[in-house]
């Protein structure tokens, strides 16, 4: 298993497997002070606390709350853009609809395993925290999908595909993100196959 990469912003980088593993332990407890007590009421006094140092080890490698906040952000985020990149290219091989299936059912199992941090960074968290990486993101799984669709270009739809996997990829991250928020009375499996409908439809009307 790859080892994680320490944040970009840090006061201090660590270079021994001690101090990252500090590190980790700061950005964990940053996780679980924000899930607790909110995005206002979090500090750096709370996350030291939580992981259980003093607020000075704490300030050898985080300036400030915000310094934690991102880092926590960019884990997620790296984390997630790593699975959901595995499962799309693990499946470029399948038929449309079956590709579709497949990245959706993973892309839901991601998204439910932590369903009350998907819900903070949605409806607490500043955009401007983690703007840059949802772009990004977005960035890296729609290069997929636009080298998947100028292999494949269905020829009754797609003339541009770069434009329809940024339209793919939006359509397909809000749609999956509120499902999984929202918990609608649709079961899983037929939304996932409406979803597919629609896809398919949007990239080659004639399949």
């Amino acid at each position: 298993m790859a080892r994680p990469r320490p944040p970009a912003d840090l006061r201090r980088k660590p270079q021994q497997d001690r101090s990252r593993a500090m590190v980790e332990r700061i950005i964990s407890a940053g996780q679980a002070v924000l899930l607790r007590d909110g995005y206002e009421k979090a500090s750096t006094n709370r996350v030291a606390l939580e992981a259980g140092i003093s607020p000075g080890s704490l300030y050898q490698y985080f300036p400030d709350k915000e310094s934690i906040l991102t880092a926590v952000i960019d884990r997620y985020s790296d984390e997630l853009s790593a699975r959901l990149t595995g499962v799309l290219s693990g499946h470029l091989d399948l038929p449309g609809p079956e590709l579709v299936r497949a990245t959706l059912d993973g892309l839901l199992d991601a998204l439910s395993e932590n369903v009350e941090f998907l819900r903070l960074v949605g409806e607490q968290l500043p955009r401007s925290q983690f703007k840059d990486k949802a772009e990004a993101m977005e960035q890296r799984i729609g290069d997929l999908v636009s080298t998947y669709l100028m292999v494949q270009r269905p020829p009754a739809r797609v003339q541009e595909p770069p434009t329809s996997a940024w339209i793919l990829v939006r359509l397909v991250e809000h749609l999956t993100v509120q499902y999984v928020l929202e918990s609608p009375a649709i079961p899983r499996d037929r939304f996932v196959e409406e979803l597919t409908r629609l896809i398919v439809a949007y990239v080659d009307p004639g399949a």
